[in-house]
């Protein structure tokens, strides 16, 4: 119902019963011939049909009881009104009368204003709401987030003051409510909630521990926690992955590791990023997210995250451009996004020096692509021409080549091409004391 009142898509329509939900949706099957079947899960007591593109879930009024150790209820049988009590909040605790022709909406906790208002408020006492099910505090972070709405000060207190009882929960719920924090339009919202709360602390300590400044002899650092939201709330409006928005969460995840003071330049945090690419696998062990592919895709951008800033400050040689795009593959769209939103400062003009030369610095890229074709590089000779042609077997030798080839082709000493590879192939080999026993078709065709 609240999805409806908001205007938001909706296919999920959950019908309470006083009495058996399983019975209820038998005889609506019943009512809606051959093509409704009803799939029965005994152990929640519930039913769902499937009509269209719509799923209808069955379920009995019930009453909850907790115990302190777990926030998996003791479920027993209830009236109505004891089911809209166990919701998490006035907005969810909403219903639409369907025994009788006035659509009445049975709304006894302020659901309606509340939601007119914009207010995230319990049904029963915050304490009590949160204690009994304390994965509820994430739920009312991330629906403050999701839709912009006000936590009531009450509510957020008692979040508080529950912080501790988030332990009981399992981290693989945490990181789904996490995640969807992350994809909110605006995610700032809800790790200062998780900050101010404490729960941050407790559920991701890495990234409380950006937050700070230092002062010494009158030389401050910025606060990384507050700039690490600017730059989650910088790349949102370009981006809906959500592993690129982890990369803008951990992009600077290191720099309480790597903070030092230097009585000449300041603070520095040199390495960061090195650090931080390193940190990512047991950040992700941690919060029971993927250790696959996408953790490898973050821990690149988080390692190379700096490349392109650096760009942008200085003159931008075409081996750079080139050693950037070998590095990063088909991800360097990505990185750039991410170092876009990453320029961040309270000086205008040097905000706007810095997005004007990253722009040259893009168009650096696209000019190197086209002529180079360096993103994904894969040698132009291969080992096995490398053998072949000097008739050696695997050793040392053909890694040195091959190394020497990719330098001499990201310094733009060589094209990027068989021939010119091939031809430099055959000088490092006579440096190595090698002489070609065959000349490979391909070099002769390329060069003639």
């Amino acid at each position: 119902m609240r999805d409806t009142l908001l205007g938001r898509s909706c296919k999920d329509i959950d019908i309470v019963v006083e009495g058996s939900g399983i019975d209820l949706a038998k005889k609506v099957a019943a009512r809606l011939g051959k093509g409704a079947h009803v799939n029965i899960f005994k152990n929640f007591g519930t039913a769902m049909i499937h009509v269209e593109d719509l799923e209808l879930e069955f379920v009995g009024a019930r009453k909850e009881s907790y115990r302190n150790d777990s926030r998996k209820p003791v479920v027993e049988d209830g009236t109505l009104q004891e089911d809209q009590e166990r919701r998490d909040f006035t907005i969810n605790a909403m219903a639409i009368a369907l025994h009788n022709h006035n659509d009445d909406v049975l709304d006894p906790f302020g659901g309606l204003e509340d939601l007119k208002n914009g207010i995230l408020r319990t049904p029963l006492a915050p304490d009590q709401t949160y204690s009994d099910d304390p994965l509820r505090m994430m739920r009312a972070i991330r629906f403050s987030s999701q839709l912009g709405f006000t936590i009531e000060a009450a509510s957020l207190a008692a979040i508080t003051r529950n912080k501790d009882r988030i332990r009981i929960v399992s981290k693989e719920r945490i990181a789904d409510e996490l995640n969807k924090i992350v994809l909110s339009p605006v995610p700032s919202v809800g790790f200062k909630h998780l900050f101010d709360t404490g729960l941050l602390h407790l559920i991701f300590p890495e990234m409380a521990a950006l937050y700070g400044v230092e002062v010494i002899k009158g030389k401050a650092h910025k606060d990384n926690f507050y700039h690490t939201l600017q730059v989650l709330d910088n790349i949102c409006p370009n981006t809906d992955n959500l592993w690129l928005r982890w990369s803008a969460i951990l992009h600077d995840i290191a720099k309480p590791a790597t903070k030092r003071f230097e009585p000449e330049h300041g603070w520095t945090f040199h390495g960061h990023e090195d650090k931080g690419a390193r940190m990512v696998p047991q950040i992700f062990r941690s919060l029971k997210l993927p250790q696959n592919e996408k953790m490898k895709y973050v821990q690149k951008l988080v390692q190379l995250h700096l490349r392109p800033i650096v760009l942008s400050k200085e003159i931008v040689t075409d081996s750079a451009v080139r050693r950037l795009l070998f590095e990063a593959g088909d991800d360097i769209d990505d990185l750039m996004i991410l170092c876009q939103a990453d320029i961040t400062s309270k000086n205008k003009e040097k905000v706007k020096r810095y997005l004007a030369n990253f722009e040259l610095v893009k168009q650096k890229l696209l000019e190197i692509e086209e002529k180079d074709r360096m993103r994904n590089w894969q040698p132009p000779v291969s080992g096995i021409d490398i053998m072949e042609t000097f008739g050696i077997r695997p050793g040392i030798a053909i890694g040195q080549i091959k190394n020497a080839i990719r330098e001499a082709v990201l310094e733009g000493e060589i094209q990027n091409s068989f021939a010119e590879a091939y031809q430099f192939m055959l000088q490092e080999g006579e440096k190595l004391g090698l002489n070609p026993v065959r000349i490979l078709n391909e070099s002769i065709s390329e060069t003639e």
